[in-house]
This record gives structure tokens, sequence and C-alpha cells, in this order.
């Protein structure tokens, strides 16, 4: 029975189920700026860009074919300085054209094709940590504006609670005038904290539009649904690991840099290849016939550099200095990050032990604010006196709402620089 009740308040009421949809956590915006950054859409690129070059050295290993033309004519050719009785010797012709095909097919290269592979490959994995890098800059603006919209969030509901209080403290004033127990500055006193309060809640609701469009502008998403967010879970303890995508980026670099000496090694490793032409004209191989004839030749080379004057050795100690480059900036990094993280967690220490304050200090102040009540029912103390120990007592909840969120937040940032996120 419950069963079917449950399925006709499905279908009776799906508004009021949309309606109800989980407010948006700090990790829902997070994703969101990533998922719709357009930094992203480089990584589809850089990846088309890398295969693009993978094909290209691919065919390194496929014939090299050159159609090739030419008419000449010269001074003077190749003549046989022989006179024999009753015998004609040929003689080139002073104009000679030609028109052949050159095919090259390497039999071996040396390696270096799978190492020019094999460093596309490495160049494309460093260009896609450098977008992680980039993408991940992204979730310190995220952490800003969120945790400044769940301030003013909390800011807003404490005045409303403040408004309430008034509201109904201002109908018994109402009547208190009516019966002439009060003044009539008594209640205006009241009405004019009213609208001080009002002015509060315009400025706090205005910050918040802007904290909204911020957040949309970063995820893409509607600003209505970042109207109210959804407090993140507290964290005890904050690792102490550094997982940041820099350090990554550095490594990946690092690899880079070691594919690149072995590709220059391999430069100088013999290279092995066949080639052939096939072509016709005058004169063909025959120099001395003067009559148009096709040819063909068939032939294999070898390449071998076996003296570079160093310049390789050089080029590999370059290499070497630019990976000592890639370690002091990988050591510098650490030490900022350290530097950085250092007085956040002085911060989340330093907030706690205040809380621990917060909730003693809102316990005396409500007190107060009853024992204000009451001496303001017997008419001990004027409505300002009221007014004060009750703005005591909603600053001391402010604040603690405050301390709260500034805990939650040191605890965000400090995840985001040891890259725990």
């Amino acid at each position: 029975m419950n069963t079917i009740k449950q399925t006709i308040l499905l279908l009776v009421f799906p508004a009021q189920l949309l309606l109800a949809q989980e407010k948006p956590s700090l990790d829902d915006c997070r994703q969101w700026a990533r998922e719709n950054h357009p930094v992203l859409q480089q990584k589809q690129i850089l990846e088309n860009m890398s295969e693009l070059a993978v094909e290209n050295h691919k065919t390194n290993y496929l014939p090299a074919l050159n159609l090739n033309g030419q008419a000449t004519y010269q001074s003077d050719v190749t003549r046989v300085p022989i006179s024999i009785p009753n015998i004609s010797i040929p003689t080139a012709a002073k104009d000679q054209y030609k028109m052949y095909i050159d095919v090259s097919q390497t039999i071996w290269d040396g390696g270096i094709t799978r190492i020019l592979t094999e460093l596309e490959n490495k160049k494309l994995d460093s260009e896609l940590q450098k977008t992680e890098v980039e993408l991940y800059a992204i979730q310190e603006k995220v952490n800003a504006f969120f945790f400044m919209q769940l301030k003013l969030q909390q800011n807003a509901k404490v005045l409303k609670t403040k408004k309430e209080i008034l509201l109904e403290r201002q109908k018994q004033m109402g009547s208190a005038l009516r019966n002439g127990v009060i003044l009539a500055s008594d209640l205006d006193q009241l009405k004019a904290e009213l609208i001080r309060l009002e002015q509060d809640q315009l400025t706090i609701e205005s910050n918040q539009k802007y904290c909204a469009n911020a957040l949309s502008v970063l995820t893409e998403k509607s600003p209505d649904i970042f109207a109210e967010l959804a407090m993140p879970e507290s964290k005890v303890q904050i690792s102490e690991a550094i997982a940041r995508p820099e350090l990554e980026l550095f490594g990946k670099q690092r690899l880079q840099l070691d594919t690149s000496s072995e590709l220059l090694k391999k430069q100088r490793n013999p290279k092995v290849f066949g080639f052939g032409q096939l072509g016709y004209g005058r004169p063909g191989l025959n120099m001395l016939s003067d009559e148009f004839d096709s040819y063909y030749m068939l032939g294999l080379g070898m390449k071998w550099n076996i003296h570079d004057w160093k310049k390789t050795q050089r080029d590999v100690q370059s290499i070497q200095l630019q990976k000592e480059i890639i370690d002091s900036k990988e050591l510098d990094f650490k030490r900022n990050i350290s530097l950085a993280l250092e007085p956040y967690k002085q911060e989340t220490e330093k907030l706690r032990k205040i809380m621990e304050q917060d909730v003693t200090l809102i316990s005396l102040q409500e007190n107060i604010t009853k024992s204000s009540v009451s001496k303001l029912d017997n008419g001990t103390i004027t409505i300002s006196d009221y007014i004060e120990d009750l703005n005591a007592e909603i600053l001391a909840k402010i604040t603690y709402e405050t301390h709260k969120i500034q805990l939650e937040e040191a605890i965000e940032v400090c995840r985001i620089i040891q890259g725990q996120l």
C-alpha cells in the first residue's frame, strides 16, 4: 500500500521533486568549471596534432618518388679522338632531354623513426599536462567565489532570524504604545533598526547575485542554482603529501628531454637505403647514342656520419643542462608550496580555537538578550539598550558562522595548494 502511495506522489508532484534538487557542493562547482573550461578543448586538438605527426613519421619507411625532367644544350660533348677509315663513330647531340623517376627506399634509418614517434608521444604528454596545470588554476577562482557566496548565504540567514525577532517585537511594542506603556520614539527606534537591517539584506542580496553570476560564468550553469550552496564536509586533518599537476609536468618534461637526447645519439647511426631510377631521354645510359632511349638503374647505399666534431656530444650536454634547470624549477616550486601552505595551516589551528570561544560567547550573548527582553518588558531599559544587546548576539552568531566557513575555506585552500583535490 505504501508503495502505491509513493508511486502516486511521484506522478502527481514531479515539479516539487524537481525543486528539491540538492544544493551545489564545492566539488560540483569544481567539476563543472573543469568540464566547461575552454582549455579542455585543447586536449583533443593536441591529440589530433600529435596523431598527424606520428603518421608523418611512419612515412619515413615508405618509398620516396620524385619525377624529374630537364632539357639542356651544351657547348661541347664527349668525342672519341680516333679516326678509323670507313667507320663512323657516333657523337652525342649537344641538345639533350630526359624525364625520369627517382625512387628511394629506406631499409634501416638507425632507429630514428621509432625514437621520433616516442618523442612525439612524450611531447603530447607534456602538452596535455600543461593543460592540466591551467585547468587546476581555475580551482582557486571557484574556491574564492564559492566561499564568498557561502558566507553571504549564512549571514543572510542570521539577518533573516534577526528580522523575524524585530518584527515580533514591533507587534508587541505597537500594543504597548496603544496602551501608553512606551513612547512613540521607542517604536521609531525599532523601525529605524529594521530599515538598517533591510539595507544590510539588500547589500547581501546584491553580493549574492554577483557571486552566483561569477560561478555561472565559470561553470556555464544557470546562476539560479547557486542561490544556496551546500556546506563542505569538514576535513579533520590536512594531508602532508604534495600532488600538484606541476610536479607531474616537471617529470614529463624530463622524460621528453631524455628521449630528445636518445634521438641525437641515434642520428649518428649508419643508415641503409635502396635507390633506383627509371627514365627516358636522349641520350640514355649510352652517352654515345644520339637516339631517345629508356633506361633504369638500381642500387644499394649506406650513409654513416662517423665524425661530427663532437656536435652530438655538446647537444646532449645542452639537454642535460636543461634537465638541471627543470630540477631547480621543481625545487623552487616545492619551496614556494611550503611557504604558501604554512600560513593557512596556522589559520586553521587559530580558527578552531576561536570557534570554541565563539560557542561560549553566543551562549552568553543569548542569555544577555533574554535578560534584556525581560528588562524591556518591565521598563527598566530602553529600546536602544535592547537593540544593542540583540545586535551583539546577532554579531556573535554571524562571527561564528563566518569563522566556520573561513575554517573550511582555509582547509580547502590547503588542499588546493597541495594538490589533494
